[in-house]
């Protein structure tokens, strides 16, 4: 039996994402839902979803022996990083006055800014950037299997990721500017919106998830 884990460190729907794993996931696929870190070792792919702020994100993880986990397993597994899971594996959030994370990739996570206006109407738009919007798949990825170019996916987040490598960009999104939404590099993808809120696209892309052997050949 394949083993799913999701890695819980208090922070984040894991039920939500837990069950939309569970109802697409290969046959014969167990969904782990654990903060011990030998139990997300030991998984054959591994789920790192958050919300909330990057520096409660970074505290939890260091608190209860994870971040190591998520260095490692990004390196070795099939991974998925969902909304926070994605920012924090940059360097620095601007976030919380300035969050040092876990810096796997290099860049920043920026904030959106008080003043973000739509550039048709000029009108103020809200933050944080919430509801659903398109993402245009900047590459190929097996992971967009079966998922229309510009399809449309759930967000809920005030900052954005801004990769130094234009290379790891798999989506973008607009909102007042075109920012990164998907990041994907080897055996690592993450995406800022949230796929198990995301209605058809959103499971497609975690069941793809569930069947993927960590390469990028499509």
């Amino acid at each position: 039996m394949k083993t799913i884990a999701v890695i819980d460190y208090g922070m984040g729907n894991l039920r939500s994402v837990a069950k939309a794993l569970e109802h697409v996931a290969a046959p014969g696929t167990r969904i782990d839902v654990t903060s011990d870190p030998e139990r997300v070792y030991r998984a054959d792919r591994v789920v790192f979803p958050g919300q909330g702020a990057a520096r409660d994100c970074m505290r939890e993880l260091q608190s209860r022996g994870l971040d190591e986990v998520v260095l490692e397993c990004s390196r070795q597994k099939p991974f998925l990083g969902i909304c926070m899971g994605m920012q924090v594996l940059m360097e620095f959030s601007e976030e919380n006055a300035g969050t040092d994370c876990l810096g796997i990739y290099s860049g920043k996570v920026l904030y959106f800014g008080d003043d973000l206006t739509d550039s048709v109407s000029g009108l103020r738009l809200k933050i944080p950037h919430m509801g659903w919007n398109q993402i245009h798949q900047a590459q190929p990825h097996p992971l967009w299997k079966d998922i229309d170019q510009d399809s449309r996916f759930y967000f809920v987040h005030s900052y954005y990721v801004q990769p130094d490598d234009t290379g790891l960009i798999a989506g973008e999104t607009h909102y007042g500017r075109v920012f990164t939404s998907v990041i994907a590099r080897d055996n690592v993808f993450a995406i800022q919106a949230h796929p198990e809120k995301s209605a058809a696209a959103g499971l497609q892309l975690l069941s793809n998830f569930s069947r993927w052997n960590g390469e990028t050949q499509t």
